[in-house]
């Protein structure tokens, strides 16, 4: 049976602001991982199919441009995941919705393989398509009552042990009540977006996209009945690291923002800005889901 459609919506609701723009061309980013000879190729071989349409008013493949003073209206992003969140991380609190063409393996975020893109680009630069909002989060990291460290995410805010690799004990604060104390190997806290990622691999649930909720997934917890929790995020969730014989960093989306001393706290909150995913007719949940994690309904002999 084939996936069904998704209920018909008239132009002027799904239609992002760009469709109003009469007195220009649309302006987009062109952005991927450099250090990929594919990226590179498949912008070579696109960028005829995108000058047709839009003025690509810059092109980063390094990753050292600030995005947050450029004046586009949506971003290309080729590549996997991982080059969305160097993006996401680039264009800071000044978010531009993203269009993913998957150059990498999974492609949760990166869904449209460059065949795709270019039957459907025209159509978005039309506004024919929808921009859906996902939460962001915000870290922030306390030494003695004061912020020393602050990074904007998009997956998961991550309390992970270093040397010599002991059990950390782990205070979960939930607005300023203390809900447990895990004694586990590290502490996840996802965003929706974030749960088919490091969250998924330690055990933890998948949300859909579109939830306004943290998970709180702890990693190879000492106790069998710790499970990951799911709560709203409208709440400010603080982790405290509080052992003295292991080292341990806070990591955001795989990059470390820094080293914690004992005591110090990790505030994880809704951040202001949110990640705006461009999506186009055909795409569906379930049906990635499927495909990307191999969900088979039988066991192929």
């Amino acid at each position: 049976m084939n996936d069904p459609q998704p209920s018909v919506v008239s132009d002027e609701a799904i239609a992002p602001a760009w469709r109003a723009v009469r007195d220009r061309r649309i302006r987009v980013l062109l952005l991927g991982n450099g250090d990929r000879a594919q990226v590179h190729a498949e912008a070579e071989r696109l960028r005829p199919a995108i000058e047709q349409h839009a003025e690509i008013v810059l092109c980063d493949f390094a990753s050292h441009e600030s995005l947050q003073t450029v004046s586009a209206d949506f971003a290309i992003v080729l590549g996997g995941d991982g080059s969305i969140l160097h993006a996401v991380r680039q264009m800071g609190y000044r978010q531009l919705p993203v269009l993913g063409v998957n150059l990498g393996r999974l492609g949760f975020l990166a869904a449209l393989p460059p065949s795709a893109f270019v039957r459907v680009f025209p159509d978005v630069c039309a506004g024919k398509c929808w921009v859906v909002e996902h939460l962001m989060l915000h870290c922030s990291v306390f030494c003695q009552g004061q912020v020393v460290r602050e990074q904007l995410g998009l997956n998961e805010t991550a309390v992970l042990g270093g040397p010599p690799f002991a059990m950390m004990n782990l205070d979960l604060y939930v607005d300023s009540v203390l809900a447990t104390t895990y004694s586990c190997d590290g502490l996840i806290i996802s965003t929706p977006v974030g749960s088919t990622a490091h969250n998924l691999s330690a055990g933890g649930p998948i949300l859909r996209k579109s939830l306004q909720a943290f998970v709180i997934s702890p990693i190879s917890p000492h106790t069998l009945t710790v499970r990951p929790v799911v709560d709203r995020a409208d709440r400010t969730y603080e982790v405290v690291y509080r052992e003295p014989h292991t080292s341990a960093s806070v990591v955001v989306d795989g990059t470390v923002v820094g080293a914690l001393q004992v005591g110090d706290r990790v505030r994880v909150q809704r951040a202001a800005p949110q990640f705006q995913m461009i999506e186009v007719g055909g795409q569906n949940y379930y049906r990635t889901l499927r495909e990307k994690l191999g969900w088979r309904g039988h066991i192929r002999r």
